[in-house]
């Protein structure tokens, strides 16, 4: 799965999931501030995209760097990388 897809697919799942406008879900918007999630709704973020794409987080420290919409592409981008993702 491609970047592009990957962002799509995040895009897609955190709209349907957190009922958000698709178009405000950009890779520069900030999850708690410009998305309005709260650490509980994070955690289900974290669940939902488990489930969509087919991983384990490995480390919940990994987190830890996860701020933006393009932060979590980033990251599932590199469990892709390390074959932690079903294809």
């Amino acid at each position: 799965m491609n970047e592009a897809l990957i962002y799509q697919k995040v895009r897609e799942t955190l709209a349907e999931e957190f009922e958000l406008d698709a178009e405000r879900i950009v890779p520069e918007a900030h999850i708690r501030d410009d998305l309005g999630l709260d650490s509980l709704d994070i955690v289900d973020m974290v669940i939902v995209l488990e489930k969509a794409f087919g991983f384990k987080l490995p480390d919940r420290a990994a987190l830890a760097d996860v701020h933006t919409v393009g932060d979590i592409c980033a990251l599932i981008v590199s469990l892709r990388d390390a074959g932690v993702m079903k294809q």
